[in-house]
């Protein structure tokens, strides 16, 4: 089972629904390229995505406050 520290996650993000839409779409099109290429993995996306998030390979933008 693979176990997110969700703390450490949220660091430095302002806001946790950014959070989730970021790796909701980060999971989309990891799924996307997993079909288009044929790959048949065991890794699922969302964790994947978490991964990549975490590991800052991705940035995620969040919207100003106003």
């Amino acid at each position: 089972m693979h176990k997110v520290n969700v703390d450490e996650l949220f660091e430095g993000k302002q806001s946790k629904y950014a959070l989730v839409v970021g790796v909701s779409k980060r999971a989309r099109q990891i799924t996307q390229k997993f079909e288009e290429e044929g790959t048949v993995t065991d890794e699922k996306p969302v964790l994947l995505a978490i991964d990549e998030i975490k590991n800052h390979e991705i940035n995620l933008l969040e919207p100003d406050n106003v």
